[in-house]
């Protein structure tokens, strides 16, 4: 089931980023080893009462002058309506109604989603109550008035936006269909990757209907199995800003992943692997993807016997935060290896979805442990009672231990490459959940 998107949108000023941080608030766990996700954070998963959602600040450059603000903001706004479930549209109080608000406003109303109105730097009822009336004449609903600095009224906004949640939900629930996002820099080839895959499978393309944000779903069948490819070519921005289109082509591949079961990152071999290339990847492993790269272009390359593991390693070095990851060298234009994506994708998907019984990964956490024994600290030993599998896409293991704070990652990683060598689990992350064993929970 894929999460819920939520946009903040607003003119500068108005508090969208302080507003984006109290809401993302402890709830950003940076993966240290992930490139591009401790600086300029740009989305963030968010839990509010038991729902899973994530929340795009679509702000970026400060304009100074007004009519570039009315511009930068109808872009922010069309940003948010192409990718988001619930808009949040954020105004200020002390500002009050400006033009440019009741502009965007328009846009938003038009785009029939759903608009939850946060009047901001509300930090005094008295002082202010009467002037959030005044955002009324927006005419897309209740203001509801928070002070993100001083954290009032973010619960109810909150659960205004949750309102809207549920039924963007349902679409997607009843299609067990693999779906696989194609993501990557712009020009990397993913759309060529798609039509070659559309002509070699012969199929009728049609652009399914109904799907809940704008990127393009395409259905093709190999070999008696139906795939939705999700590409995020899409949109073309004609912004001539390089930030903005980088920080427009993360939304893009933020929302495309959260759809996908697996995603193909796809890499311009001409080019070699670059920084983006791995904040891209970053975005699906931090969301427990399978995860292909497959290397485009690969006929435009003199190679020699060695070529591919040489570039292999060049490419495992800069995503060494996913070293789980399947490498496929592909070209979209001559067709070369176009068949072997499917059985890559298929493999990674019965990864994906591999459950272990909890007797053989017990029998494979006593050995590990045998062989290597838990860190200690002042004295206190680490003692792992007990291993299970709770659940998969991406599998996900709960280890009962007698302390949560003696446990250290690289331990984590030790079990895991346990794990790995014993299953496999080529493509995909795994998942640890550690869970101190009181009397209650045996």
């Amino acid at each position: 089931m894929s999460k819920p998107v939520v946009a903040i949108v607003g003119r500068p000023n108005v508090g969208k980023s302080t507003l984006f941080n109290v809401l993302a608030g402890d709830t950003i766990s940076i993966v240290k080893d992930t490139p591009g996700v401790t600086r300029d954070r740009i989305y963030a998963d968010c839990t509010w009462l038991d729902m899973n959602f994530t929340l795009i600040d679509t702000g970026g450059i400060e304009p100074d002058s007004s009519d570039i603000i009315l511009s930068q903001m109808r872009e922010q706004a069309e940003i948010a309506i192409a990718t988001a479930d619930v808009i949040i549209f954020i105004v200020d109080v002390r500002q009050g109604l400006v033009d440019a608000d009741s502009k965007v406003a328009d846009m938003l109303r038009k785009s029939k989603k759903p608009i939850v109105l946060a009047v901001n730097k509300v930090d005094s009822f008295q002082k202010f109550g009467n002037d959030v009336y005044e955002f009324y004449n927006l005419g897309i609903g209740d203001p509801i008035p928070v002070s993100a600095a001083s954290r009032l009224g973010l619960g109810d906004l909150l659960d205004e936006v949750a309102k809207h949640f549920d039924l963007s939900e349902t679409e997607e629930e009843e299609d067990d269909r693999p779906r696989i996002a194609i993501v990557g820099k712009p020009n990397v080839g993913k759309s060529s990757i798609i039509n070659q895959l559309l002509g070699e499978n012969r199929v009728i393309v049609s652009n399914i209907a109904g799907t809940t944000r704008d990127a393009v779903d395409t259905e093709i069948v190999h070999e008696g199995t139906e795939y939705v490819f999700i590409d995020t070519a899409g949109l073309r921005r004609k912004s001539k800003i390089k930030e903005e289109l980088e920080r427009y082509s993360i939304i893009r591949t933020v929302t495309a992943v959260e759809r996908a079961d697996v995603v193909v990152v796809v890499i311009d071999a001409e080019e070699g692997v670059t920084e983006q290339d791995a904040k891209i990847a970053g975005i699906a492993h931090e969301r427990g993807k399978g995860i292909v790269v497959a290397v485009n272009k690969w006929d435009a390359i003199e190679k020699n016997d060695k070529t591919i593991y040489e570039y292999t390693n060049k490419i495992k070095n800069t995503l060494s935060f996913m070293p789980y990851a399947e490498f496929v060298f592909i070209s979209a234009k001559t067709g070369l290896r176009m068949n072997k994506l499917f059985e890559v994708i298929d493999m990674v998907r019965e990864n994906q979805t591999l459950r272990i019984a909890t007797g053989i990964l017990n029998e494979i956490m006593t050995e590990a442990v045998a062989l290597q024994q838990p860190p200690s600290d002042k004295g206190k030993r680490l003692r792992l009672y007990y291993i299970t599998q709770v659940a998969v896409k991406p599998p996900t293991f709960v280890i009962f231990v007698n302390d949560k704070e003696l446990t250290h990652f690289s331990y984590t990683r030790y079990l895991e490459n346990k794990i790995r060598e014993a299953f496999g689990f080529r493509g995909t992350s795994l998942k640890f959940i550690y869970r101190e064993r009181s009397g209650k929970e045996q």
